[in-house]
């Protein structure tokens, strides 16, 4: 298995004298628009956050995303919900991309943690207002990126009691 999906770890605490860079979250976000999407529809938009006075204030309004007072940047991933074919995939789309950030940061070297938003409606309004997004545009969830201050131990790992085989 690939090291970096076996190492990968969501990060809580965040080195705040190393800011993450543009070239950086320009990798991340080329990696989320490379991400699988029913009939290539790519039900998506991206914000991606390194003023502080902005990640200051996702902390006041998100309440699991305090992470982001030593995160560096954030990347706000945004849903455009299809009307027709492909109507209703853009949650896998909108996660597909975010395991596409994720992985890609790791290879940077850089911490993430993924923080929910949809399909809380409370988390909705508040984002689309922080981030003026339009009623037909979802903010479907908030990527805290930086240099990880942690070393959490991993927490994932195979079960083969929860596989079934056809064969």
């Amino acid at each position: 298995m690939n090291e970096i999906i076996k190492s990968r770890r969501s990060i809580r605490r965040y080195d705040p004298a190393k800011p993450v860079s543009k070239e950086q979250l320009d990798k991340l976000l080329e990696a989320a628009m490379f991400a699988p999407s029913a009939c290539n529809s790519r039900p998506w938009e991206f914000i991606a956050v390194t003023k502080r006075e902005i990640l200051d204030k996702i902390t006041q309004i998100h309440p699991y995303a305090q992470m982001l007072a030593t995160a560096t940047a954030a990347i706000i991933v945004v849903a455009i919900p299809q009307e027709g074919r492909p109507e209703g995939y853009f949650p896998q789309d909108c996660g597909a991309a975010t395991q596409n950030i994720l992985l890609q940061a790791a290879e940077l070297g850089l911490g993430t943690c993924w923080c929910g938003v949809y399909p809380r409606e409370e988390r909705i309004v508040s984002i689309r207002s922080l981030f003026d997004i339009p009623a037909h545009k979802i903010p479907f969830n908030i990527i805290a990126i930086g240099v990880a201050d942690e070393t959490p131990a991993a927490r994932g790992f195979f079960e083969a009691e929860k596989v079934s085989y056809i064969e």
